[in-house]
């Protein structure tokens, strides 16, 4: 077997490797496209529709809420 042989050989190794790779991530993104459009039909996804609302000024009570969860969790497990 000559170098170019071999060439030819990892050439079409190379090509026929990406060209699975590819259908696969095509295979993917049609699969991900169909189950959010499926999850869209059903209506599973009306609570990411809506923004949450909050009361009492903003980001503030998400803030303080995420502050006392990371304390907590910090007093437990460290």
């Amino acid at each position: 077997m000559t170098i170019v042989d071999m060439l030819g050989q990892s050439g079409v190794l190379t090509l026929l490797g990406m060209g699975i790779v590819f259908s696969f991530l095509i295979i993917l993104i049609i699969s991900v496209t169909l189950v959010g459009k499926f999850i869209h039909a059903i209506g599973a996804d009306n609570d990411v529709a809506q923004p949450a609302t909050t009361t009492g000024g903003g980001t503030a009570p998400v803030i303080a809420a995420i502050t006392a969860a990371v304390t907590e969790y910090r007093k437990t497990n460290l």
